[in-house]
């Protein structure tokens, strides 16, 4: 279990990648249900959450999982499909919860400009960092260009999230 945290923070830190993963839907399974468990956690646990959370967390799961699913095979990498998308969580689940505190704390601090400016940077720094570091795994997947990479990771960011918030508005009151 611990090789597997390593690993995963490894991917995020641009280090290894998803051909350093397992081949498993085990894996897969256990990896995207830690990344749900630990988003569920710290939700959970920060103050001021959206009404509709738990269901913005379980439909991005199981949209990162059709997203790779439908991507792969139309690029005829279907083969690439566990070892990517159990990097994906596997990156996801270290970056995110520092995303989830530092959007939190953002909210925290909305009448403190200095504050709030420097968690919203933070908060920058990280959403480029995990679109970097997914991107890296699609460049290992796809053996495209970085570029690329990192157009289609914003093109996913920007479809689940439009699709999430159709599904499920966010009510903050």
């Amino acid at each position: 279990m611990s090789d597997l945290v390593r690993l995963y923070v490894q991917i995020a830190l641009l280090r290894r990648g998803p051909q350093d993963v397992p081949a498993s839907g085990f894996l897969l399974a256990a990896t995207a249900a830690g990344y749900f468990a630990i988003s569920f956690l710290i939700t959970s646990l920060l103050p001021r959450i959206p009404s509709a959370w738990l269901g913005h967390l379980t439909a991005d799961v199981l949209f990162t999982l059709a997203w790779y699913a439908l991507l792969l095979r139309l690029l005829g990498r279907s083969e690439r499909f566990l070892q990517t998308t159990t990097a994906v969580f596997g990156l996801q689940a270290v970056i995110t919860p520092l995303m989830l505190v530092t959007g939190s704390l953002i909210a925290r601090f909305q009448n403190a400009p200095v504050p709030q400016l420097l968690m919203s940077l933070l908060g920058l720094a990280l959403v480029v960092w995990l679109i970097a570091a997914t991107g890296r795994v699609l460049k290992a997947a796809l053996e495209w260009p970085m570029p690329s990479c990192v157009a289609l990771v914003i093109l996913q960011i920007i479809a689940s999230q439009i699709l999430v918030n159709t599904i499920f508005p966010v009510d903050v009151s």
